[in-house]
């Protein structure tokens, strides 16, 4: 949001009190919104957010601290309500789940990308939803789908290993952490998506693509201030000629996907399955059509941006903690040699299904860093209270992760890395919640097995065969962080590996 700075004085004038005056409603008639920060008329607390200076995680941080686990920011026409509490987000999203699972509206940039809201992530709660949602788990992202796609990822593997000893090897050691984790996850779900194979340019393209797309979606002030919108004519055009990169690119992709469907062996590395073709004939409920051109676009972007960065992102922050707690990666390697044995057989899915330690390992990094600060927002399907307040229908319910994360009521010493906490019991309970990295219920992310299958065979194989220290030699981690579309590290990660013996 720092770029929205540069229109302070612009709104100062464009937006006149009397807007305020005109739409403000009867006193008896006002909603009992959870407490918040005093904001300005019309614009809220936009100003007092851009201006802090932080990224906005950091923001409601301060916030929670003043205000409690339940805080309303106004931030133009959007009204924000904040949970930072696991009772809060358990009473909201499971034991009321159907009424707090649906999404606010969209800005009108967003709508053209999802289709008007055609997409699992975005749809409101209904028909399309369950049927987007249903497909996407049942016939892609189900334990048994996944096994049929452990030959992509292991060949992804193999050759994320090979690019990191040859970077390596030309930098006197050193490499780029999520530059490297990123391209191998996206090359995987590339391959999932279409069903073959591409060489290594077009998958670089379709992530430039890709990052277009999302570069694009980052808000902007008339997302706040739609009458605003006048002035941003020329950033709605570019994002229409982005949005038609997009659909060109990609349907060609789609086109090459269906003629190997037609004529089976025109593809040389073809799979025998992708989530592209459980979308030709999908059945919507309420609809008669199948998917257009642009929705299948859309939703196979979905499944490739949803993927990408939210690991990448895990990988560098966890190759970051094991370089500063170099106990952690040793006990990890010692588990690691001990299920494979001291061999050089490559660690694989199996292994890792015998890895106590790395799976608490993983834990630990995804409650202290999740790859998103806060979930994806919620709306009510209808007026409700929680905790005593209104929540009115068009409020963005916002769950902020780190709130609950990093609860020391319910983490001892919750700023520390310990995966220990997560060895030796339930370590995360049957009736609470404690972490929620993926989101909790109705609409909990779909790829959640996906992700966690990726974060942990791609740390076995990094550790197994690299030692990872820092780089500088010598130098601490910063663990700040900055916002792009995930939360990455402030200083992106380098490190010095070396080759195990």
């Amino acid at each position: 949001m720092a770029s929205l700075s540069s229109y302070y004085t612009l709104l100062a004038f464009l937006i006149p009190i009397v807007i305020f005056l005109l739409t403000r409603k009867p006193k008896s008639k006002r909603l009992h919104l959870p407490p918040g920060p005093p904001g300005w008329p019309v614009v809220g607390n936009l100003f007092q957010v851009v201006r802090s200076g932080k990224p906005f995680y950091e923001y409601v941080r301060g916030l929670r601290a003043i205000y409690g686990p339940i805080l309303t920011l106004r931030m133009g026409t959007r009204t924000l309500i904040i949970l930072s509490d696991a009772k809060l987000v358990h009473e909201a999203l499971i034991e009321r789940g159907a009424l707090f699972a649906s999404r606010p509206r969209e800005n009108p940039t967003r709508n053209v990308f999802s289709c008007n809201k055609f997409t699992v992530n975005a749809a409101i709660y209904g028909p399309v939803w369950r049927s987007l949602r249903r497909n996407m788990v049942q016939n892609m992202l189900s334990s048994s789908r996944l096994k049929e796609f452990r030959g992509v990822r292991e060949r992804a593997m193999d050759k994320f290993i090979d690019n990191l000893g040859s970077e390596a090897k030309d930098n006197v050691g050193v490499v780029w952490v999520l530059k490297n984790a990123r391209f191998a996850v996206f090359d995987i779900l590339v391959t999932m998506c279409f069903g073959f194979e591409m060489d290594e340019e077009t998958v670089e393209k379709m992530d430039q693509v890709m990052k277009k797309v999302l570069i694009t979606l980052d808000p902007r002030i008339d997302d706040f201030l739609p009458i605003l919108s006048p002035f941003f004519s020329k950033q709605w055009k570019k994002a229409m000629e982005v949005r038609k990169e997009q659909v060109d690119f990609i349907y060609r992709i789609i086109k090459q996907r269906k003629r190997e469907l037609e004529n089976p062996g025109s593809e040389k590395k073809a799979t025998s399955f992708s989530y592209v073709d459980t979308l030709f004939d999908l059945k919507i409920e309420g609809r008669d059509s199948v998917p257009t051109k642009e929705e299948l676009v859309t939703l196979c972007s979905e499944f490739l941006n949803g993927g990408t960065d939210t690991t990448g992102t895990a990988v560098e922050w966890g190759i970051a903690q094991l370089i500063a707690n170099p106990d952690i990666q040793e006990n990890l390697y010692e588990e690691i040699q001990k299920v494979v044995g001291w061999s050089n057989r490559k660690v694989d899915e199996k292994d890792v299904e015998k890895m106590p330690y790395l799976e608490a390992v993983v834990k630990e990094l995804l409650r202290k860093h999740p790859p998103t600060p806060l979930t994806l927002t919620h709306a009510v399907t209808e007026r409700t209270t929680l905790a005593g307040y209104d929540i009115p229908t068009d409020a963005n319910v916002e769950v902020f992760l780190l709130g609950v994360s990093d609860d020391p009521n319910v983490w001892p010493d919750p700023e520390r890395f310990d995966p220990s906490r997560f060895l030796g019991g339930d370590d995360q309970g049957r009736n609470d919640i404690r972490m929620l990295p993926f989101g909790v219920g109705r609409r909990i992310c779909p790829g959640l097995n996906m992700a966690t299958v990726h974060i942990h065979l791609m740390l076995a194989r990094m550790v197994q065969e690299f030692e990872w220290c820092a780089y500088p030699p010598g130098s601490e981690m910063d663990f700040s962080g900055k916002t792009e579309f995930t939360v990455v590290m402030k200083n992106t990660l380098r490190a010095v590996i070396k080759r195990r013996v």
